[in-house]
Order: C-alpha cells, then sequence, then structure tokens
C-alpha cells in the first residue's frame, strides 16, 4: 500500500495521507474480521460502512471485497475542494513563509483543499485509527525497481493462496492484490530493439562453414550448395513523430527523449524527427548516437492530423515509428511499418487507429 499510494500520488496529485490509510484499513479489517482468533479494535473501520455512509452503497461485505480496491475507494470518498482564500489570509501566509525562509526552515505550502462531506465523515470515522502506512518517496526508486518489488510481491502473495487451502484470505482480497505494470521504457525498449536490431542475410556468394568442412570428407561425389550468411549493411532507421498540439508534460518528454536517445545508440540507428500538428512543422535528421531530442523546441497549437506526418515519415522509409501524441486527431495514411503510439497516462483511454499503444506513466 506504501508504494500504490505513491503511484496514485504521481498519476493525479494531492493525494491525502490520512484518507487513503483508512481506506487501505477498511479494507483489510473487513477482510480479517471473519476470523474467530483474532480480536480487533473496537475503532476499527470496516469496508461496508466507508460504502453504505460514504458511498451510499449498501452490499454484502463479500461482494464488496470482491469489487473495491484501495485506488478505486479513495476515489470514490475524496471529495476534497479548493479553499476560497482570502486577501488578508495570504498575507499572513506570506508572513509565515518569509518566516520560515529567515529562519531555515521549510516554505513547502500546505494542503488548500478542505473537506467535502465523504472525506470528512470518512476522516472522522479513522480518527482513533493508527497511520501505519508511511511512504518514504525517496525509497520509489526508477519504476523498473517498482514493478519488479510488485512483481515479487505478487508471487510471494500468490504462493500464499496456492497453499493456504479454500478458506485463503487472499481470495476475499482478490481486487486489491497488487498488479505489475511493466514500465513503457521497458515495452519501448524491447520493441524496438526487435525492428531495429542488425539481420543475417543468406548469402549465395559465399559457403556456409559447415559446406567447408565437410567438402574435403566427400571426394567421391558432389555436395550441394549450402549459403552462408552476411550481416546486413544497411543501417536501421527510426522515425519519431512528435505532436506539439498534444499535452505532453515536461517530465514525460525528458524521460521519452533519454530513452530515445539511448536507444538509438545501443542499436546504431539513424533517426528522422518529424515535429508537426496538422502539417509537418520541422523535419530533424540524426546519425546514430547522435540525437539530442532533449534540445529541441517541442512548442506548437492548433489542431492535429496524422496524416502528413505519417506520409513525411513514409519518405524516409523507416524500420519502425514512435509517435508521440495524445492520439486527438484524423489518419488517413497507414504505413507498411510498424507504429507505436506513445500515449501521455492523461490519454489512457484514447483508441489508437493502428499499430500498438503505450502508455507513459
Amino acid at each position: 500500500h506504501p508504494q500504490r499510494f505513491l503511484d496514485l500520488n504521481s498519476s493525479k496529485g494531492g493525494i491525502d495521507l490520512t484518507l487513503f490509510n483508512v481506506c487501505a484499513d477498511a479494507i483489510i479489517n473487513s477482510t480479517l474480521a471473519h476470523l474467530n482468533w483474532l480480536q480487533l479494535p473496537a475503532t476499527s473501520v470496516y469496508l461496508d460502512r466507508v460504502l453504505a455512509d460514504g458511498v451510499a452503497l449498501r452490499q454484502p461485505v463479500e461482494k464488496s471485497l470482491l469489487e473495491w480496491d484501495v485506488e478505486r475507494l479513495y476515489t470514490a470518498i475524496d471529495d476534497r475542494r479548493v479553499k476560497s482564500l482570502r486577501v488578508e489570509s495570504n498575507k499572513r501566509d506570506q508572513k509565515d513563509e518569509d518566516a520560515n525562509s529567515q529562519s531555515g526552515g521549510s516554505t513547502e505550502k500546505p494542503d488548500r483543499r478542505e473537506d467535502g462531506p465523504r472525506a470528512s465523515y470518512i476522516r472522522a470515522l479513522g480518527a482513533k485509527s493508527i497511520l501505519d502506512i508511511v511512504p518514504d518517496p525517496a525509497s520509489a526508486g526508477p519504476p523498473e525497481a517498482a514493478a519488479e518489488q510488485t512483481r515479487e510481491w505478487s508471487e510471494r502473495l500468490q504462493r500464499g493462496h496456492a497453499n493456504d487451502g479454500a478458506f485463503s484470505i487472499l481470495r476475499a482480497l482478490i481486487a486489491d492484490l497488487p498488479r505489475a505494470v511493466t514500465p513503457w521504457e521497458l515495452v519501448l525498449r524491447t520493441q524496438l530493439a526487435r525492428s531495429l536490431s542488425r539481420k543475417s542475410n543468406l548469402s549465395w556468394s559465399r559457403p556456409s562453414r559447415s559446406y567447408i568442412a565437410n567438402q574435403s570428407r566427400r571426394d567421391t561425389r558432389r555436395m550441394p550448395w549450402e549459403p552462408g550468411f552476411n550481416t546486413s549493411k544497411a543501417v536501421p532507421r527510426l522515425a519519431v513523430i512528435v505532436d506539439v498540439s498534444g499535452s505532453v508534460d515536461d517530465d514525460i518528454m525528458q524521460r521519452f527523449a533519454r530513452e530515445i536517445g539511448s536507444i538509438t545508440r545501443r542499436q546504431e540507428t539513424d533517426m528522422v524527427l518529424v515535429i508537426g500538428d496538422d502539417r509537418v512543422r520541422r523535419v530533424e535528421h540524426f546519425k546514430a548516437g547522435h540525437s539530442k531530442l532533449s534540445g529541441i523546441d517541442f512548442k506548437g497549437g492548433g489542431g492535429t492530423d496524422f496524416t502528413p506526418l505519417l506520409e513525411e515519415a513514409n519518405l524516409h522509409r523507416p524500420d519502425i515509428c514512435v509517435v508521440l501524441t495524445d492520439l486527438d486527431g484524423p489518419t488517413r495514411f497507414r504505413p507498411r511499418w510498424p507504429v507505436i503510439w506513445a500515449v501521455p497516462h492523461a490519454h489512457a483511454a484514447a483508441v489508437a487507429p493502428f499499430g500498438r499503444k503505450l502508455v507513459l506513466r
């Protein structure tokens, strides 16, 4: 749950740790409530009460445990809204910040949102619960490490579930089990490596080693010709299309640029960069290992039409293409080479016209 709090906070922002604690406690307490050898505290929070009083949903707790995970429950009860601050309070906050800065204290602004009816009720319901989820942002690490840790815990829980018989607690917690998500960097790296790796071609101008080795053993009759292999001399080419009308934040853009740069260096790949929205705005060519996307200005605006962008990329005959976009625009041209649509998490529900969609988190 601490790791999942960090993931939810990074994707949505402003997640209240106290409310998240109450939601996690409600699910876990309801899972343990049927054990006759375990006595929970009288102040424990339960899922059926949270749903009945907070979301106005009354159903058996067994059914709720199969449908509700902690992220969905938190989203349902978090109705906090931004406070309407007065000028006087702004001045007072500014004085406090100045005092903190002079004394060397923290200048981090407090959360300006106030509880709505649901959040206020749930906060009061879990007021006597212990805040036992204390995530450490410094220990989050890279996405690859977080995904591997989630996968390891999933395997441990599944092994415990298999050995626990028909009354395994994990049967009740099936909706709240952690889900391993492969980082998009790894998916992009694997997909591009398959398409951009140099392939061996048959060569009929040179024999294979096995043919040469066996030639001395067959003096009486002629052996059938066995061709050898030559490494492909053609340099693989990657096309990258950036839709400058899309909403891609700087952090995702920088991570995307670093990943593309490292892939072109490892695969010794030439790259053509096409920048545009409803028309082609700019085309850049990079030799293998010299792509510097982070230094290019991707500002733009207007609508989006993928047709001229894909047609421009097609002129350069790429082996594969990556399109960084929000997928909001028509596509009247379908190329013969594979296409990966790299989409920000905010537009994860958008449908790709063809190819593979990769959600950037």
